[in-house]
């Protein structure tokens, strides 16, 4: 890639990875499922009256949002008090297995020797992490970030039917498909947090976690999705793809500067096996 599209993969996934931290910061003041409802509705609210429909199914906008909902109402959810900025963001990862396994159950592609080596070596990480539980990681905080992951897998499939023989607009998928995460977050946020809660939030609030919100559904979201979509536009996915992989690395590192989570060596050990399990998994030769 030319020098200014490697810098915009590296801003978004600065972005993605820090975000991890960023979200602790809301989740003090919101309730996870207030959070995250919040986060969509501003991601559609009032884009989607200026933004025109991308031309795909409207179940297929309406799968996306629901399971990119789910994913990010399952991640705050655990982020509240049952795993660490930095390890949540590591153990989300793992959607490129569940991604991996979905496309082999719905579209029949064959796995492959090296995909299955792969998944042992990440497996080896998360049985690592499973071996450290404490009170910054607790069985429930594991998961629900897997179920998050697993949530996000299933957006990724959703999205990759929808694409099939056509390239969508993924600033216009985003916007358009947000207002259907909604209603499911409303629903576990009224029925989990109670309306006492969510009015008491969103009166006290601080800026900082408004500033989050607002930072979820402008730069996480909107800018990340596009600027992801631009470069895959531009350049095979094997060239941009594996970018993501940095996203736990910047995860990591921002909870232990900013956060001041710590690093001992059974994270690292286990982040490096997870990685080099999504590197594995992900790897093309250069002629594909």
């Amino acid at each position: 890639m030319p020098a200014s599209h490697l810098l915009l993969a590296l801003a978004v996934v600065a972005i993605w990875g820090t975000n991890f931290v960023v979200i602790g910061i809301g989740l003090r003041d919101f309730p996870p499922f207030a959070f995250a409802f919040l986060r969509f509705f501003l991601s559609a609210i009032p884009l989607i009256l200026f933004v025109r429909r991308p031309q795909v199914a409207w179940s297929a906008l309406a799968l996306f949002g629901v399971f990119l909902g789910g994913q990010f109402g399952l991640l705050f959810y655990a982020m509240r008090s049952d795993i660490t900025p930095g390890l949540a963001s590591l153990v989300i990862q793992t959607q490129v297995f569940f991604t991996i396994a979905l496309s082999m159950w719905l579209f029949g592609e064959r796995v492959q020797p090296r995909s299955a080596a792969a998944l042992v070596l990440a497996l080896a990480g998360l049985a690592i992490i499973g071996a450290n539980l404490d009170a910054t990681v607790t069985p429930l905080g594991i998961a629900c970030v897997l179920a998050a992951g697993l949530s996000w897998a299933c957006a990724n499939t959703a999205i990759k039917q929808a694409a099939r023989g056509q390239r969508p607009d993924m600033l216009a998928f985003v916007i358009w498909s947000s207002p259907f995460a909604l209603p499911p977050l409303a629903l576990l946020s009224l029925a989990l947090e109670g309306t006492d809660a969510i009015g008491y939030s969103l009166a006290h609030a601080h800026w900082d976690a408004w500033a989050s919100v607002a930072w979820q559904a402008t730069g996480n979201t909107l800018f990340g999705f596009a600027a992801w979509g631009w470069l895959l536009a531009r350049h095979d996915s094997a060239v941009v793809s594996p970018y993501a992989l940095l996203v736990p690395v910047f995860g990591l590192a921002s909870a232990a500067l900013f956060a001041g989570e710590p690093l001992p060596a059974w994270k690292l050990t286990a982040a490096g096996l997870v990685v080099a399990g999504i590197a594995l998994a992900t790897w093309r030769s250069p002629g594909r």
